[in-house]
């Protein structure tokens, strides 16, 4: 990897942004986000019942929708290059693997930063009605925004192994729907402590609840990095054997 490549990057995450833009499907995916989000919040919890000055119940919900947000924004990054034949022409073009890993997940990750910038409203309405913690609204959406970049690096390598966005979007779905929610295991079936913890440990989740608590727990925070840096790598590698093959 060579001091040119963040440059390249960005490069390609502004075409790929273009293209967001001008899909459908970007304007649906955050508009189900914010209105299911919302809805949870105030009609499935009757939040103003609660009598609590909290988020929690708004913020719990993120790892169930982005199962179904997340494969929408990455499905067609990698898996409509292949279908339409576009990915050889990007592959004999002079980026690197990073490049074009990079380029897209950056991409991506700018559609999650909007859809994150676009639910403060909420917070900020409701702020006046009560004694909010600030330090746990930070904390929460720190925690949504690592649980977000760790799912999108995650659907984008389930796009670079998928032939179309139908199959990406499933796939993605199914790997996501496994990776939030096999903590739910262990809560309903009484498990040794030490299998619990084991399973727990893979289930992005759970490395979330801490922060819906408040908490930045360092293990949770190196959780994310690792996982999201460990997807990429590995897009790079499925990548380049592309390349060469």
């Amino acid at each position: 990897m060579n001091k040119y490549i963040p440059y390249r990057a960005l490069i390609l995450a502004r075409k790929e942004i273009f293209q967001y833009l001008n899909s459908p499907m970007f304007y649906g995916a955050v508009v189900f986000f914010l209105v299911f989000c919302s809805s949870w919040l105030f009609y499935f919890q009757q939040y103003f019942a609660l009598d609590q000055a909290t988020l929690r119940p708004y913020f719990a919900i993120f790892p169930m929708v982005l199962i179904f947000v997340i494969p929408v924004i990455t499905m067609k990054s990698w898996a409509e290059e292949r279908k339409t034949g576009t990915v050889e022409l990007l592959l004999t073009m002079p980026f690197t693997e990073w490049d074009l890993v990079l380029g897209k997940y950056f991409s991506a990750l700018s559609v999650l930063c909007v859809m994150m910038l676009l639910t403060i409203p909420l917070p900020l309405t409701l702020l006046p009605l009560g004694h909010f913690d600030g330090g746990m609204i930070f904390c929460e959406y720190l925690g949504a925004f690592l649980l977000g970049a760790s799912a999108i690096a995650l659907g984008l390598l389930m796009s670079c192994l998928s032939k179309n966005q139908a199959s990406a979007f499933l796939g993605s779905a199914v790997v996501l729907v496994f990776v939030m929610l096999i903590d739910q295991v262990t809560r309903f079936i009484d498990l040794p402590h030490g299998l619990a913890g084991f399973i727990n440990f893979f289930s992005l989740a759970f490395h979330f609840e801490s922060f819906t608590k408040g908490l930045i727990d360092s293990r949770d925070l190196a959780f994310f990095m690792v996982s999201t840096a460990l997807f990429l790598y590995i897009n790079t590698k499925v990548v380049l054997f592309r390349k060469w093959r």
